[in-house]
């Protein structure tokens, strides 16, 4: 028999939220929702709305930069337990790239307008989850830039 687990479970889980406080895990919970895409289908849209981020249950996901007229680039691939999509954090929450399900994804889908309403109201709860996605977004940052340089070259200053 499968388990079932709520999304409090989902969140309790994820190593992002680890030494979250239970009144914190609950906040977070109650802004999430189970989704899944088929393979090939996107998660979001380059200029879209940022109106959730995503916790990746099972699958992967490309992060993906449109060009016209030739294949998309794949800056980044997102796999089991990934945190994905920051750009609701960051006004004017919009995507700045698309992202495409390379397999069956499921994943624990956060409601951004719900999540932001409840970091405005409580600003410990802000600043802790702004502690847990600075990282990220640097890592991804960091990330972005080497790919460049390898696809561009990286001469000497």
């Amino acid at each position: 028999m499968v388990e079932l687990k709520s999304i409090a479970d989902l969140v309790r889980d994820n190593p992002f939220f680890a030494g979250l406080s239970e009144e914190y895990l609950e906040l977070i919970s109650g802004c999430g929702a189970n989704e899944s895409f088929a393979a090939g289908s996107f998660l979001f849209r380059e200029g879209g709305s940022a109106d959730k981020f995503y916790v990746i249950r099972h699958g992967g996901v490309a992060l993906e930069m449109y060009q016209p007229g030739r294949e998309p680039i794949i800056l980044q691939t997102r796999r089991d337990g990934d945190i994905m999509g920051w750009s609701w954090f960051i006004p004017p929450y919009r995507w700045e790239w698309d992202a495409r399900a390379l397999q069956l994804t499921r994943v624990v889908s956060f409601d951004a307008i719900c999540l932001r309403g409840k970091l405005e109201s409580d600003p410990a709860f802000g600043y802790e989850m702004m502690k847990r996605f600075i990282p990220v977004i640097h890592d991804r940052m960091k990330a972005a830039r080497l790919q460049m340089i390898d696809m561009y070259g990286g001469g000497a200053r």
